[in-house]
């Protein structure tokens, strides 16, 4: 049995180091978390500087201390690490004129860190190695038939031109990842089209399946075309410094894409704006191929444009399209007619859209793009007449700065979105080279 003595001794001695054990232990948890703290701040920092390089093509240091808050010898150590990393280039700009020695200007490093994008609409499958900065260095361009459920054709297209690109980059270039627009609802977890109407798409794998395809070993991103086509106005297109936007963006149907905030409004699981399917003809409304009658695309698309025009089965695509516009502008009274039809009910769209979201700028890409400019005036007077005066006055309206390349670029933009979040850490995890198998 335990002398009684000694077990009192070593309670005393218990009870007066405890204190001093638990300050030892909060001095270093204290430490750890300030560790974690400083280390996630740099993290940050480094996104935040890499981020603007990559969106602004070349900037000087003395701006990204500007736009950031950030003081010179941080900014001098931010661009120093990224540079030493392989991301970026440091160096003096060249025939600038100003007096006084001029900031060193930092520029991404696109010939030799790039992301492959691809591009899926009705009637054209795109693929593009874009440098890290947004520039196009390379693409490949396919008719797509409109011939239904056709996963394989698009995959195999794909890859094709997937390989071909990354042969053509070089041994020491390094694709830091993958980014596919898709025109349908997409699954963000794993690219699952769940949902592309107009060729019939329900739960097709297309992300994995193209993974599988290219052999690279990374995932393929995929987003819906409208969404990344608001991703890429914002980030480099007309809406560029604008915080709240919406994109309009037809094809065969309709689709949308809303920042706010600077933030893509996606929904819950990523299913979120489908701006086409928004009922703005209750009574008499066109039959949509979601099942319902009255949607945006019904009554703006390109079904609707060319039957009101009396052109279906004559033309179609956007050079049918484009075709119409064409005729309504050189006074062809059927065609002028079908415009004006579908302006009004576009702006009933858009002034829904306005008065919803209060956006600083609504952009219409794709098809849209060569509707626009003939139906502006109807849009504009739905707006006159139905948008509140508050939210009237300072909305602009544009068409894509980006062209028919909108939604490719935003694929690209998919790409690089892993190496923005986190620079350092994810170059090193592509950089790492895949341990062999072991044969027994």
């Amino acid at each position: 049995m335990a002398d009684p003595s000694q077990q009192l001794k070593t309670i005393t001695f218990l009870i007066e180091t405890a204190p001093r054990i638990g300050s030892k232990l909060t001095e270093v948890t204290a430490s750890s978390a300030g560790a974690r703290t400083q280390e996630q701040v740099r993290q940050r920092n480094l996104s935040e500087v890499l981020r603007r390089v990559h969106r602004d093509g070349m900037v000087s240091r003395a701006a990204l201390g500007r736009s950031t808050g950030l003081n010179r010898s941080t900014i001098m150590d931010l661009t120093a690490e990224l540079a030493a990393a392989g991301l970026v280039r440091e160096g003096v700009p060249v025939g600038r004129g100003q007096a006084g020695r001029p900031s060193i200007v930092v520029m991404p490093e696109q010939g030799t860190l790039y992301g492959l994008a691809f591009d899926v609409a009705v009637d054209r499958l795109v693929a593009a190695r874009v440098g890290l900065g947004g520039r196009v260095l390379e693409r490949r361009e396919a008719v797509r038939a409109r011939a239904g459920v056709d996963l394989g054709d698009v995959v195999g297209v794909l890859a094709a031109f997937g390989r071909e690109l990354v042969a053509g980059a070089g041994p020491d270039a390094l694709c830091v990842g993958v980014g596919a627009s898709y025109c349908g609802m997409i699954r963000r977890a794993d690219g699952m089209v769940r949902y592309g109407p107009q060729l019939g798409w329900v739960d097709q794998a297309f992300g994995a399946e193209l993974a599988a395809g290219l052999g690279l070993g990374l995932a393929v991103e995929v987003g819906n075309e409208a969404h990344l086509g608001a991703i890429a106005e914002h980030v480099r297109g007309v809406g560029s410094g604008v915080g709240d936007l919406i994109y309009l963006h037809g094809d065969v149907g309709v689709g949308g894409g809303i920042i706010v905030g600077g933030e893509l409004l996606d929904g819950d699981g990523g299913y979120g704006c489908e701006l086409g399917h928004m009922l703005v003809n209750p009574f008499d409304g066109r039959p949509c191929l979601c099942g319902s009658r009255g949607c945006l695309e019904a009554e703006v698309g390109e079904e609707a444009l060319l039957e009101y025009a009396g052109r279906s089965g004559e033309l179609v695509g956007r050079e049918g399209i484009r075709a119409v516009v064409g005729l309504a502008g050189a006074g062809d009274d059927r065609a002028r007619d079908a415009v004006d039809r579908v302006g009004d009910w576009l702006g009933v769209g858009v002034v829904n859209l306005i008065n919803l979201f209060n956006p600083a700028l609504v952009v219409f890409g794709g098809m849209l793009r060569d509707v626009y400019p003939g139906v502006a005036a109807c849009v504009r007077a739905r707006i006159d007449a139905h948008v509140l005066p508050v939210s009237r006055e300072p909305v602009r309206l544009a068409v894509t700065a980006l062209g028919d390349d909108t939604t490719l670029a935003g694929a690209a933009e998919l790409a690089f979105a892993r190496l923005l979040d986190d620079p350092l850490r994810t170059l090193a995890a592509l950089r790492r080279p895949v341990p062999s198998r072991v044969r027994g």
